[in-house]
Parts: structure tokens; sequence; C-alpha cells
């Protein structure tokens, strides 16, 4: 059997892209965004280009801490749920992951509750090179 991990090895197997200043900051809700997306109320395409397009700006302004309000997931089947509340949270992560801005995206997180909590996402973008 291989030696258990060392306590810093699974701190960085447990939170890959931020260091531990960054994870403080994040559960204190200390952490203010650079950014602010709210996808409430808009279909699922149009959701999806406002995204692309604000972490487009995002960027450009060199913004590190995006936050990303889509409401919270709801409970149901997860195919086909165009129609449904909570459609925009359920598919936020695929997009962010297939996203151009995908390989820019350090960490994503839940928000702390002053921002939202489980019904937006902060999006921390990696510095601009």
């Amino acid at each position: 059997m291989p030696p258990p991990p060392r306590a810093a090895e699974a701190r960085q197997t447990a939170s890959p892209g931020l260091d531990s200043h960054w994870e403080r900051r994040l559960r204190a809700g200390t952490l203010a965004p650079d950014f602010t997306l709210d996808l409430h109320e808009h279909s699922l395409d149009a959701a999806y280009q406002r995204l692309l397009g604000g972490l487009d700006i995002a960027r450009e302004t060199g913004a590190r801490v995006v936050l990303v309000i889509a409401g919270r997931e709801r409970p149901g089947p997860a195919a086909d749920r165009a129609g449904q509340r909570g459609a925009i949270r359920a598919k936020l992560l695929d997009w962010l992951a297939a996203s151009r801005h995908g390989p820019a995206i350090s960490a994503i997180r839940q928000a702390h509750r002053r921002h939202g909590g489980e019904g937006a996402l902060y999006v921390i973008l990696k510095k601009p090179r």
C-alpha cells in the first residue's frame, strides 16, 4: 500500500488551483467579487450567451473573482430541464468547463451566504499573463 498523503499534499488535491489564503477568504466571506453576472430570468440560450460575454468582459478588465448568480439547483431529472426552475444552475458547470474560458479558470466555489450562497458561484480566474 502506498503511504498516506501528507497534509500539504492532501490540501492541494482537495482544492486545486487555490492556496490556503484564498480558501480562508472564501470561507469567511471576506472575498469581494470584482465582477458580477446575474443569469436569473434568462432562457438557457440567453444565459449561456450572457455568461460567455460577461466572462469576456471580466477577463479584459483584469477581474479575478467573478460572482455568477444562477439560482439554486433544483432536485429532479437532469435530462432536458429547459423549462424548469434550476435549469441554468444545473448546466452552469458544464458550460464553464466546455467554454473558451475553461483554461483561464483557476477554481469554482460556492458563494458565501452574503453573496448568494447555494444560488451563486465564485469563478476565480487565473492571473492574465
